[in-house]
């Protein structure tokens, strides 16, 4: 029953954001008698006997679990959103200073506890150059002035949602400090924040800016040590990541290692079972008559708590840490009071519980990698405790040893895969490969050394510097043996997209696969597999996205079994933030495209053309096309495209190309908006939004020309030529044109002031709705087998995107 109940908690949370429509919203008198009702069917359920009804009983208790967590969860959220920075200002903030900052290449980013802009306190994340201001020091307060922004995510499907992240870290808003002046507590006080200071001062917040003062040390500490491999060893020690290099993180991204890089339960229980160890072996040399008295068990319990306690507060209480912790925290419980531990229950009750301190961790991937993997490496321990090990000698020992070793990592590797798939879209093959030298050496080797150097450094400095030392040469052979590996196998991340059957059938079959001995047939697993053999990622048979690529435009088409794209977007600057890298591919992937039929670059404006360098190598381009000459690699071809092109996509899909003129490419490099490729898509056999066109960045002058040659040119579906900017878009041509709805890819806050407000005035004079790109992240235009066509904005698929910004 309680695993119904915490099954039923956690699935409901794991709706967290979800734009549900007709959830059971509860009042507070509601949720309070669900609550009580729940703990009323746990009740019935220790004295009903019969199976049928405890059955039941334990289903309608996970129905009401879940409707609890799903309000308790979204109600969390809402609180939340309200103290959200909504639009750009000039402010001056008064901040306290409690916790550690990041370290960035030119930048300091730091947690900062903002006291005057709500009735309550909020967290905002700070910016500051490291050449122009001192880093901020823990235990002070500030006045600071400069901008506070709020955060925007490029809301297009794959790509990673930053303001998710902010949500769950409970970051408000992002603030760029211009201006810093320390003030002193006394100060803050005759401002009118002396409960703030009260409850500053306690002894639960001095300990924890006590911890991030321990963590900065140990952070200084090694960087003034002749080691090579700072940042790994930091991070492997504390999850500080100041001093981690970019190619490594990317190196263990590849191999399908990053949860390495993570404080996980092992380094927990390395600390914690070195100190028990060491308090073990003081008492059987001074004092050993004290077992006689008190169990070992019983009197180690509680320095063993103590210790992962104290380790989860020095590594800033991550979540695989906060699991240990919780995990320890029942587990003791249970022995102390004689209880028969149950693993399946002991994780599923774990998490409830840190659900219910911190709904959001449920977006974390860490949440559901660090329960999976634990989930799994139980079963595994359960099937070892079957077999027999006492007969075997020291070399069965050895090859069993290394049997379950490589019977783990296939088993985690295969059980994980879904979750790899619905966070991150891709998987590393050479994952099963790389983990089995790496989770041993890491850690049976390079975690203790850290953590016994690591305490050594509050007892002995010299010894520390010694354990660093040697530590710094086991992660030079640890890198030495993953270079070696990517010499010989240049193992890369491959994309998986699946849609949401497929998912399903693919997690009942682990289910099965990894069910006790005897439960159901393992033969079942496989025949759960049999739908993806006539599974589909097509499911429409058009489909037309804008995708949200911020100030730019990208545009992405496919019917059938044909792709076409209309520009790759750009940043102003690609090797600072790739448009190609970070939203372009992911979208691609999440959506199982490799190949693109046909590329239109309407022109070479960076915003329009910019990430295209970076998608050559990454994705195949059978056609380009532009109106300028763009070099392309030996497997693509390169036209040029003029008025008068045509391409039937397929029988219901044609494009054709309306400018520039052929005349006219020879001008293109010197007016490229002007001769922007323009095209025209039409839907033949959809019941609504027939007909789009694509207009680039073309402006006035190409907008009288296609009225010119197209007098009875239909147009439902307009996108607005140079991103809505005022010297497009004309009256006349909206006027003649009539669409249903124009769309406008812009990007938030942008320096043009795109869409201008006279087009916008244009388009409500004319009873024409805007969508934009900004407001309504990528905008997609999908056509059911029924011909249906309908319109999905990303926006509107989570809470915490639904939003209007204003400047």
């Amino acid at each position: 029953m309680i695993q119904m109940i915490c099954a039923g908690w956690i699935f409901g949370i794991s709706f967290l954001g979800k734009n549900i429509e007709n959830y059971l919203q509860l009042s507070s008198i509601s949720f309070y008698l669900l609550i009580a009702l729940l703990i009323f069917l746990f009740v019935v359920h220790l004295r009903i006997k019969a199976i049928v009804l405890r059955l039941l009983n334990a289903v309608f208790a996970f129905f009401i679990a879940c409707i609890i967590g799903l309000n308790y969860s979204n109600d969390q959220l809402m609180e939340r959103l309200k103290y959200r920075v909504q639009q750009s200002n000039e402010v001056e903030i008064i901040v306290a200073v409690n916790s550690i900052n990041q370290l960035k290449p030119e930048t300091i980013q730091q947690q900062l506890v903002v006291l005057n802009q709500f009735e309550k306190t909020v967290l905002w994340n700070i910016s500051l150059k490291i050449e122009q201001h001192e880093p901020l020091k823990i235990g002070q307060y500030y006045r600071l002035q400069g901008k506070v922004s709020p955060i925007h995510s490029y809301a297009t499907a794959g790509v990673f949602d930053i303001e998710q992240w902010y949500i769950q870290q409970n970051w408000m808003g992002n603030f760029q400090i211009k201006h810093v002046e320390l003030i002193s507590e006394d100060e803050v006080k005759a401002l009118g924040y002396a409960s703030y200071i009260k409850k500053n001062n306690s002894f639960t917040a001095k300990f924890k800016r006590w911890v991030e003062l321990q963590r900065l040390d140990i952070r200084y500490f090694i960087q003034k040590q002749p080691i090579q491999h700072k940042g790994l060893t930091l991070a492997l020690l504390t999850g500080d990541e100041s001093f981690l290099n970019k190619q490594i993180e990317e190196q263990f991204q590849r191999f399908g290692m990053s949860h390495l890089l993570a404080i996980s339960g092992p380094h927990v229980l390395i600390f914690a079972c070195m100190m028990c160890w060491l308090m073990h072996r003081i008492i059987r040399k001074y004092c050993p008559k004290i077992y006689l008295k008190i169990p070992k068990q019983y009197l180690l319990i509680f320095p063993f708590l103590s210790c992962v306690f104290l380790y989860c507060a020095y590594v800033g209480f991550e979540i695989p840490a906060l699991r240990t912790l919780l995990v320890t925290l029942l587990a003791s419980v249970w022995i102390l009071f004689k209880y028969p531990i149950k693993a399946l229950s002991l994780l599923l009750l774990s998490a409830s519980l840190l659900l219910i301190f911190d709904p959001f961790s449920i977006l974390s991937a860490a949440f559901w990698l660090s329960y999976g993997a634990c989930f799994v490496l139980l079963r595994i321990y359960q099937t070892i405790q079957e077999q027999n090990f006492e007969q075997q000698s020291l070399i069965q020992k050895s090859i069993s040893a290394l049997k379950i070793l490589v019977e783990s990592q296939w088993k985690i590797f295969i059980a994980l895969f879904p979750l790899m798939i619905i966070f991150f879209k891709q998987i590393a093959w050479i994952t099963p490969l790389s983990n089995l030298f790496a989770i041993p050496f890491i850690g049976l080797v390079i975690v203790p050394l850290d953590v016994l150097a690591g305490m050594s450094y509050f007892l002995f400095e010299p010894l520390s510097q010694l354990f660093f030392q040697i530590n710094n040469l086991c992660i030079g052979l640890l890198l030495f043996m993953m270079e070696s590996i990517d010499q010989i196998f240049h193992p890369q991340l491959i994309p998986v997209a699946m849609n949401f059957w497929s998912m399903i059938c693919i997690i009942l079959s682990l289910i099965i696969l990894f069910s006790p001995q005897g439960l159901m047939p393992k033969a079942w697993a496989g025949i759960c597999l049999f739908p993806l053999l006539w599974s589909d990622n097509k499911n429409y048979l058009f489909e037309l996205s804008v995708l949200d690529v911020g100030q730019g435009q990208s545009i992405f088409i496919r019917s059938e079994n044909k792709t076409l794209m209309v520009d790759t977007g750009g940043y102003y600057d690609e090797t600072k933030f790739s448009v190609g890298q970070q939203i372009i591919q992911p979208f691609l992937s999440v959506n199982g495209v490799r190949t693109i039929d046909y590329l239109f670059l309407t022109h070479l404006d960076q915003d329009h053309s910019g990430a295209f360098d970076y998608l050559k190598n990454k994705v195949k381009f059978e056609q380009v096309y532009s109106n300028e000459k763009v070099e392309v690699l030996p497997n693509s071809k390169f036209e040029y495209c003029k008025k008068g092109q045509n391409f039937n996509i397929n029988h219901h899909v044609k494009i054709e190309v309306l400018s520039p003129k052929e005349e006219q490419l020879d001008l293109a490099k010197y007016n490229k908006n002007e001769n922007s490729c323009v095209l025209y898509v039409q839907v033949l056999n959809a019941k609504k939004y027939q007909n789009y066109l694509l207009m680039g960045d073309a402006g006035w002058e190409t907008e009288y020309a296609i009225l010119q040659d197209y007098p009875h040119l239909k147009v439902d579906v307009l996108v607005l030529g140079h991103h809505g900017s005022q010297h497009s878009s004309s009256y006349a041509f909206l006027e003649k044109l009539q669409p249903e709805i124009a769309i406008v890819s812009a990007g938030f806050n942008n320096r043009y002031g795109h869409p201008s407000e006279i087009v916008q005035a244009r388009l409500k004079e004319l009873n024409i709705p805007l969508l934009s790109t900004i407001n309504n992240g990528t905008i997609q235009f999908l056509q059911h087998q029924n011909n249906d066509l309908e319109i999905n904005k990303q926006r509107d698929t989570r809470l915490w995107l639904k939003r209007d910004f204003s400047d």
